[in-house]
């Protein structure tokens, strides 16, 4: 059975790369369905989520806006 340390809890989020952090999202999501954790590790585990889930949402911000940039550049 998985627990929350099958996710690497001592990384910090903000140095993870987009396919990183949804990597160990998709992992918290599958612990997280698996239950059998007590309160505070569930909710130790759905902050870290949360927290990887803003971190890809930055990427994809960062993605959008790059290929933004680039489309109006060649419309020029």
């Amino acid at each position: 059975m998985s627990n929350a340390t099958d996710t690497d809890t001592d990384t910090d989020i903000n140095e993870l790369g987009y396919e990183a952090a949804r990597d160990e999202l998709v992992s918290v999501v599958k612990i997280l369905e698996q239950g059998g954790l007590d309160l505070d590790a569930s909710l130790s585990l759905w902050e870290r989520g949360e927290a990887l889930a803003k971190r890809c949402e930055e990427h994809l911000a960062g993605a959008r806006a790059r290929v933004e940039k680039a489309l109006a550049e060649a419309d020029e």
